[in-house]
């Protein structure tokens, strides 16, 4: 793209798009009741997530917290259960933090200017765009990925999409496309195309309004654009994890840090494998590091793969019991002896809450109370 485009092409494309958009629209239910509490809840959710995913998690989510008063007010692991299996909890704490600051500064209304959005916690330009322009009607603009993609092939902008710079510039071109007084119909339009016709792979050419316009199509390869760097391997790492019983039933679980990734989540204590290390060397000492206590490991209770945006791991639970010491908080933020019921109710990551799934299919088998493990 070496310059901006001319006006005729401007009022083409915002108009075709619009056009689409009023016929083509999906149903989603933060479309039904336009509030600013509810537009935000929605884009937050959104990042980084499928449509698809988020939808039912958006529904219980108001449930539990219906405004941001409510929000507010709760709990931090109240708010993290509720976002249980939707990842990138960070999303969830700075969703938390930020509505406490609009309780406490703004008496419960969101900004409702772009640079004022910004100053809240986890709200960058993208999701300060949506909210600005969806909510308040503001004439800026908000690119997500499914946006980059759909400018990067109609406009042949043949740079890394992935460098900051570049983003600027297409954020840039986003501005100077938006219809005034229609920037937030503009902004959904643009992303629903990206999700549902312009998609990564295979893009539905014959029903995109853009066509005719897009000069990827016409160069007969939509499907190079957008131009990334090449992505690094991605690194595995194998962790153990103890499950660790006393005789009354409960188990030995730890909180996360607030500021670790998965911060204020609940997990089976361990931690990641050093070379030369066996798995159960590798739970002795992790107990000894993060609780302060010496375990001996028994039989193996489940193993689980999990991938995460920048590496993979494979989950390896053991059943542990204390030989000595009392836990106490060394490299956690908490800890507490749970009962199953309890268990449930604790906000964990996929792969931990799998291995409590694994640990009552466990007592269940046996039709015990989850008993101190035997040691043979």
């Amino acid at each position: 793209m070496d310059a901006l485009p001319d006006p005729e092409t401007r009022a083409a494309f915002a108009g075709r798009l619009l056009d689409w958009f009023a016929r083509r629209s999906r149903d989603l239910p933060w479309r039904r009741e336009r509030t600013p509490y509810r537009v935000w809840v929605a884009e937050v959710m959104l990042q980084q997530t499928r449509t698809e995913t988020v939808v039912g998690y958006y529904e219980r989510f108001l449930e539990s917290f219906p405004t941001v008063e409510a929000l507010a007010g709760a709990p931090l692991e109240e708010v993290l259960k509720a976002w249980e299996g939707l990842g990138y909890y960070a999303r969830a704490r700075n969703l938390h933090a930020a509505a406490r600051r609009v309780v406490a500064a703004h008496g419960g209304q969101l900004p409702d200017r772009f640079e004022g959005l910004l100053g809240l916690p986890g709200v960058g330009r993208y999701i300060g765009g949506a909210v600005a322009s969806i909510a308040f009607g503001r004439d800026v603009a908000a690119v997500d990925g499914n946006a980059r993609r759909v400018l990067c092939r109609v406009f042949e902008v043949r740079e890394d999409v992935t460098r900051s710079g570049v983003q600027r510039k297409l954020e840039t071109l986003a501005t100077t496309l938006l219809p005034p007084g229609r920037a937030g119909a503009f902004n959904e339009a643009l992303m629903e195309l990206g999700a549902t016709v312009c998609t990564p792979r295979v893009p539905l050419c014959d029903r995109c309004p853009l066509v005719d316009l897009c000069r990827a199509y016409a160069g007969g390869d939509p499907e190079a654009l957008p131009v990334r760097r090449p992505r690094r391997q991605i690194p595995h790492y194998d962790v153990a994890a103890a499950v660790t019983a006393r005789a009354d039933g409960r188990v030995l679980v730890a909180q996360r840090s607030i500021d670790d990734m998965l911060g204020g989540l609940w997990e089976f204590p361990g931690g990641k494998r050093e070379d030369g290390e066996t798995l159960p060397e590798c739970l002795v000492r992790e107990m000894c590091e993060e609780l302060g206590v010496e375990v001996a490991v028994g039989e193996q209770l489940a193993v689980v793969r999990h991938a995460y945006t920048h590496f993979r791991i494979t989950l390896h639970a053991f059943h542990c019991w204390l030989v000595g010491g009392e836990p106490r908080c060394l490299d956690c933020a908490a800890f507490r002896w749970v009962t199953l019921a309890e268990l449930d109710a604790l906000p964990m990551s996929v792969a931990d809450r799998r291995v409590a799934l694994a640990l009552s299919e466990w007592a269940n088998a046996r039709r015990v109370y989850l008993p101190v493990v035997l040691r043979q």
